[in-house]
């Protein structure tokens, strides 16, 4: 927990909040932080809205954006540095506030400012990727971020504050700033302690495909360019693109993850096979528990939700069904009323290979309505409510399924009896404060 007292309103709210993101802390090494205020809305005085995260030697760099065909100017900025520099990044620089999206030419040159300012300070020209998150449509106030740059350098630092605030200072609608710790070794050297650290950021617009938020993850392991592309993407399935919120997704939307080796040890490739594996499992550890952090945080949301499919016969349908269920407003809005409606899990299962303008249902053989079983398991670890049992409706006990759903956490099991493979998708519910909130968004 933090042990500083923090110096504004917005500051008391995050240490409040900060056990729901609370971890061992210990910082990859070579790195430093910041979060400041610029003010890129302008009567913005008290939130931290810009963030620097720098690296004293360049780093190998990967990343994985949004699909959406409006990508915003500072995912294009990044992703051609990326392809340019992407052994030799040394810093993200991201503004909150204003999205930068859908800004024309003047917003790609506002972006390629950013990059280029920071990089002044990194040492190193095209070396700063660049994140902006908030409002879509909008021009940059470019001027008060360029001339915030300076002080956001100034501010550097490696301290458990320095990072917190980082991780504050990317957050547009969440309500506690999301950041993680973790330590491992790797199979060729067990002796060495590597660290890696993650914070994003995400609480509304959230539909995977890769994956509707901003985050950034930085190592100290040695892991070259092509094994951190691989393993980012093995990591973000299982863990960002296996959330969802609203079903909407954003032009902004990147994850990126920077490895400078500073701790030491020989370099992981894609071909030592031990070592990559390891630090997969370790990047997804990491990925999953920051995308969890980003559903607890889901806009107005009282409940979260894990959606587990098993027994399927691909995980890739797996997937599919655990999204889809996840993913239905009619299901959420059920959980919002404490109602164990499993027709409309049933249903949303249904649907799920369907195609949009198809008049019938393609062949699905990882659905056999004659095997499926939906579940309901208790938070309390006391024995499953089975819903419905090969295809057929169960004497549902409604007192015992009301009780269950009165918890925060939530978890449905469905059966799909075709396979052995699995997969989960965490979601969470829908309330009239949803509503309200992105009512309100642009006011």
């Amino acid at each position: 927990m933090l042990s500083k007292v923090f110096k504004s309103s917005w500051q008391k709210d995050v240490a409040k909040a900060a056990s729901r993101a609370a971890t061992t802390y210990k910082p990859p090494k070579g790195f430093r932080v910041s979060g400041t205020i610029v003010g890129v809305k302008p009567n913005n005085t008290t939130k931290l809205d810009l963030a620097f995260i720098t690296s004293k030697t360049p780093c190998s760099a990967a990343a994985v954006v949004t699909k959406t065909k409006f990508q915003a100017a500072p995912i294009t900025v990044s992703r051609k540095l990326l392809e340019s520099h992407g052994s030799n990044i040394r810093g993200v620089i991201i503004n909150s506030g204003n999205a930068n999206a859908v800004t024309g030419s003047g917003g790609l040159e506002d972006a390629l400012a950013m990059s280029k300012t920071a990089g002044q300070y990194l040492g190193a020209e095209n070396s700063a990727l660049v994140m902006s998150t908030g409002v879509i449509g909008q021009r940059l106030p470019i001027k008060r971020i360029l001339d915030g740059i300076p002080a956001a350098h100034e501010a550097l630092g490696d301290s458990e504050m320095h990072w917190m605030e980082c991780a504050t200072a990317i957050c547009t609608t969440d309500t506690f700033p999301k950041l993680r710790f973790k330590t491992f070794t790797l199979p060729s050297s067990p002796s060495l302690e590597y660290r890696i650290a993650g914070m994003t950021k995400g609480a509304g617009m959230i539909c995977p495909n890769m994956a509707t938020l901003l985050g950034v993850v930085a190592t100290d392991a040695p892991i070259a360019t092509p094994a951190l592309q691989a393993a980012l993407r093995a990591a973000t399935d299982k863990s960002f693109n296996s959330i969802s919120i609203d079903n909407d997704m954003s032009t902004n939307d990147i994850v990126a993850v920077l490895a400078n080796g500073a701790a030491g040890g020989s370099e992981v490739t894609a071909e030592s096979k031990e070592d990559f594996e390891a630090f997969k499992a370790v990047l997804t550890d990491l990925s999953v528990d920051l995308a969890k952090l980003i559903v607890q945080d889901g806009e107005g949301a009282t409940k979260f939700i894990t959606i587990r499919v098993t027994d399927a016969l691909s995980e890739a349908g797996a997937r599919q069904i655990a999204a889809t269920v996840a993913q239905s407003s009619l299901f959420k809005t059920a959980m919002y009323g404490k109602d164990a409606n499993w027709g409309r899990i049933v249903a949303s299962a249904g649907s799920a290979f369907v195609r949009p303008g198809q008049v019938q249902v393609d062949d699905a053989p990882d659905i056999d309505v004659d095997r499926m079983c939906v579940s309901l398991v208790p938070a309390d670890g006391s024995a499953e409510l089975k819903l419905l049992v090969d295809g057929k409706p169960e004497v549902v006990d409604e007192g015992r399924a009301a009780s269950i759903l009165q918890h925060e956490n939530v978890e449905f099991v469905i059966s799909l009896g075709t396979g052995s493979h699995e997969a989960t998708h965490w979601t969470c519910d829908l309330s009239h404060e949803y509503v309200t909130i992105n009512g309100d968004y642009r006011t």
